[in-house]
């Protein structure tokens, strides 16, 4: 029930509810020049109230997010993804401040999208938009919004900041396998990892965790099931649920493989000399020594371009995207096909001239 009291030259509002727990609540505004007006702010706040709207409990969009974050991020995503989550938190309270997640306009929303593409790529854009959009939603389960201020938003980004994914041709990889098979020896295992990840695709996190378990030399077949945390040298869960599973794998690498056996005393494939796992430094410090030696020069060629030559071997061979994606372990084919359209696009000729042999034996 709305009361309105005559405060000097203005009016006050108040309200007061009791909650599901017979609590009692009260909230208040003052300053409205006419009663009127004092009506209409009651009005509006207990038509929100009857829709189930937390009005008694404002809560800022950065204070918000950081919240949700910290109940359903953490530890629940890698640490790469986590790092883009509070960088994106700061960004939120840089621009909006203390403003309310309930007072934000998908008009303001759209303002912040079109500054933040000025300096961010377009598929940047996508990702936060998508992060900011989850915890919106969330905003709305908990009753602190009804309705969706993402919604419709136009998606734009700066196409000059779009950096093309390094990857190596067929020539280059086979000169790299060459070279990493060179002075081979199980007490450094960066070499061994290099080579898996050139025939398998895998993120360097599932090969530091590859146990001998998951390894079926009969079947030839790796079982992807879980990822490696080199901070605390534990395992952790895979990147999503569709990056768990099992791939084929080529006699020559299961021979390479074979060589680590004799570190056996551990359960893990890739034991180095000092009983650990080479880490992402490690890794990509054998991978420049060995591009450098071959004269192989990409910017910002690292371990994980690796995985996008493993695509671009497999798509210059005619493999159908389907199959790259199941092998990738990606949720679906279309993250396959928005990741490397590029590649797919530099074999279009190869498969048009596939496409017109298939039909000229009609």
């Amino acid at each position: 029930m709305a009361q309105f009291l005559k405060r000097g030259r203005g009016w006050q509002a108040r309200i007061q509810w009791r909650d599901s727990f017979g609590k009692r609540h009260t909230k208040s505004k003052s300053g409205f020049k006419t009663k009127a007006l004092a009506k209409k702010w009651a009005i509006t706040n207990e038509e929100q109230l009857n829709i189930g709207l937390k009005i008694d409990r404002a809560v800022s969009l950065a204070d918000y997010y950081e919240h949700w974050i910290n109940t359903y991020k953490q530890d629940k995503v890698a640490e790469v993804t986590m790092q883009t989550y509070l960088t994106l938190g700061k960004d939120l309270r840089d621009y909006f401040g203390n403003t309310g997640i309930k007072n934000i306009t998908r008009m303001q929303y759209q303002e912040f999208i079109n500054g933040y593409g000025k300096d961010h790529a377009p598929t940047s854009v996508q990702k936060i938009n998508g992060f900011i959009r989850s915890c919106v939603q969330s905003a709305i389960l908990d009753d602190y919004l009804t309705k969706d201020f993402t919604q419709g938003v136009a998606l734009g980004g700066n196409k000059n900041l779009v950096v093309k994914v390094q990857y190596l041709n067929i020539k280059e990889i086979k000169a790299l396998l060459h070279a990493a098979n060179t002075h081979l020896t199980p007490h450094f295992t960066s070499r061994y990892m290099i080579i898996t990840a050139i025939y398998t695709g895998m993120r360097l996190s599932e090969i530091q965790a590859l146990t001998w378990k998951d390894i079926d030399f009969q079947q030839q077949t790796i079982s992807i099931n879980k990822s490696w945390n080199f901070h605390i040298r534990q395992f952790k869960a895979t990147k999503n649920p569709s990056s768990v599973r099992t791939i084929r794998v080529n006699p020559e690498l299961l021979a390479l493989l074979s060589q680590l056996r004799s570190n056996r005393a551990s359960t893990m494939v890739f034991t180095n000399q000092y009983g650990t796992i080479p880490t992402s430094n490690a890794v990509n410090k054998t991978l420049r020594k060995l591009l450098n030696e071959l004269n192989i020069h990409k910017r910002n060629f690292h371990f994980h371009s690796l995985r996008h030559s493993h695509v671009a071997l497999l798509l210059a061979n005619g493999i159908d995207i389907y199959a790259i994606s199941k092998r990738l372990g990606h949720s679906n084919i279309k993250t396959t096909a928005n990741t490397y359209a590029y590649l797919i696009d530099e074999y279009k000729d190869q498969t048009d001239k596939q496409i017109i042999s298939a039909l000229s034996v009609l």
